[in-house]
């Protein structure tokens, strides 16, 4: 598939930024890269198929106070995922900086696996913004906004390095991903209204009160 006139826009306008970041994140690789390049895996290994978003959801599931960022967490993923995989991708179906000689040297050098799909926007970027700033959101800590916002941005930093995404793929999913965590939690907003409004019902009451700390009790009682 060729790429749009919209990537080819954006290889040619941002064309010195991209390099210019792309190019201090090498150097970083070849500065630090034995603590940098382990850290980089280990993001993107967390990053891919948002596996560590949804094991942090399904954990929230659980407990009472909690339960409400889990499936914000899961809504934010997935509007993020439909904002970015299902859709920009396929629109503007920009490359890889891989596929570029400039940057192909230093994409080996860290040895970097290939990677599928586009480049525009980052998914991994995207899903780490919106599950991220979903859970600040709703479980309204102010204590989680910092280290939620540099695990975001971190994980984008992590494909620059990687050169398996631009810097303007990861600014881009930052925003798509921040959407995602704006439109989750306006749903989950009117979601939790219509469960407090019937929550006489039998269904609704246990999405909303039940708690595995409470049904470990009663079985010790």
């Amino acid at each position: 598939m060729q790429p749009s006139a919209f990537a080819v826009w954006l290889d040619t306008f941002f064309a010195s930024f991209d390099g210019a970041i792309l190019e201090f994140f090498h150097l970083l690789a070849e500065k630090a890269g034995f603590i940098l390049t382990p850290i980089s895996y280990a993001l993107d290994f967390m990053g891919d198929d948002a596996i560590f978003f949804f094991v942090l959801a399904f954990v929230l599931l659980f407990f009472k106070k909690t339960r409400a960022a889990g499936v914000g967490i899961v809504l934010a993923i997935a509007v993020g995922a439909i904002i970015t995989n299902l859709t920009l991708k396929e629109l503007v179906a920009r490359q890889r900086p891989f596929t570029v000689e400039q940057f192909k040297e230093f994409w080996a050098f860290v040895g970097s696996p290939t990677q599928s799909e586009f480049s525009f926007p980052s998914g991994h970027t995207t899903s780490a913004m919106a599950a991220m700033l979903a859970l600040c959101l709703i479980m309204k800590k102010k204590w989680l906004w910092a280290p939620s916002m540099i695990f975001a941005v971190l994980m984008g930093a992590s494909r620059n390095y990687l050169m398996v995404h631009y810097p303007t793929d990861v600014i881009a999913g930052l925003i798509a991903g921040a959407v995602g965590a704006i439109v989750a939690w306006l749903l989950l907003s009117f979601l939790w209204s219509i469960l407090e409004k019937h929550k006489d019902a039998r269904a609704c009451r246990f999405l909303l009160e039940a708690d595995v700390c409470n049904l470990v009790k009663k079985k010790e009682a």
